[in-house]
């Protein structure tokens, strides 16, 4: 017993003994920053889940090309009707008007992507209890959720571009105002789906503690399209409405963009307009880092 005892503990201590060597760690450089745990780079492939399965979806595919089309065209119709008994309102005239409206329609197409099918919402996991599973993979939450989010968007702004292209050359909606409006544009229009990201993260996290937020949801998405501009462009809202909305992060998603595409903000206050974003990005990731560390504390895996 004491023989096989200590074969066993030379076994463990030294397992290259039975000819099985073991890989030795380079030391780190003089000078160079610790490594911290390694995350595994196939996580971005998660960021296909979604695209994925809309296409392997017949059905949800041709619903996402009927609806986009469908509310393109409708609010094509709408806006010529409206200036039909004149040629300018608001400071703009049909084409330009027309032209917000069709982008905050292809706009609302980043938000078209639906998770139920794939059981991947926040809703579900809470429901189910798998949204442990989130705590136990070698990807934290908040870098699983940022992977997803970013395929979402990525496949949205593949559909918005195509509608754009189509429309574009059917002179549908009007090019941008000059180079620079459209530099512009596109600049403000990156930095608003970041603020578009942080807010549908703050909305997510709050199913941990309601575990379902549909109505949440929908309230959100009237919310942020009326004060984005998505259904009504803002110029046609009261002065005192708008000077509210100012003070929000909604005009950056998609009013100020969309403003600098047609002309009606000038390109010289795009200094102002992106430290304002740059403003509500940092104040949004702040919190939800705050909202994610209390929402993990909530977590119990494993009776830990």
């Amino acid at each position: 017993m004491i023989d096989g005892q200590s074969t066993t503990a030379a076994t463990l201590a030294a397992p290259h003994a039975f000819g099985r060597r073991t890989r030795r760690r380079r030391s780190p450089r003089p000078g160079s920053p610790p490594r911290g745990p390694r995350q595994p780079r196939r996580a971005w492939l998660a960021a296909r889940v979604t695209p994925l399965t809309e296409f392997y979806q017949a059905g949800r595919l041709a619903s996402a090309l009927f609806m986009l089309t469908a509310r393109g065209a409708l609010t094509y119709w709408l806006w010529q009707a409206l200036y039909r008994s004149t040629s300018t309102s608001a400071g703009l005239n049909v084409r330009q008007a027309t032209t917000y409206a069709m982008l905050g329609v292809f706009y609302m197409s980043f938000r078209t992507v639906n998770r139920w099918g794939s059981r991947d919402t926040m809703t579900q996991h809470m429901l189910e209890g798998t949204i442990a599973y989130w705590f136990l993979r070698p990807v934290t939450p908040r870098r699983y959720y940022c992977i997803r989010a970013t395929g979402e968007l990525a496949y949205g702004a593949c559909w918005a571009a195509l509608a754009y292209g189509i429309c574009l050359t059917a002179g549908v909606i009007a090019p941008p105002a000059s180079a620079a409006a459209g530099l512009a544009a596109l600049a403000t229009v990156g930095l608003g789906l970041v603020i578009l990201y942080y807010l549908q993260q703050l909305i997510d996290l709050a199913c941990f503690w309601t575990v379902v937020n549909n109505q949440l949801v929908l309230m959100y998405e009237i919310v942020q399209n009326v004060l984005a501009g998505a259904l009504v462009p803002l110029w046609f809202m009261p002065a005192w409405f708008v000077a509210f909305d100012g003070w929000l992060p909604f005009q950056g998603t998609l009013n100020i963009p969309l403003s600098l595409y047609v002309g009606r903000t000038p390109v010289s206050v795009l200094g102002r307009e992106l430290a304002i974003q740059a403003a509500w990005i940092a104040v949004l990731a702040v919190l939800a880092t705050l909202i994610w560390r209390r929402a993990a504390a909530r977590v119990t895996v494993l009776g830990g």
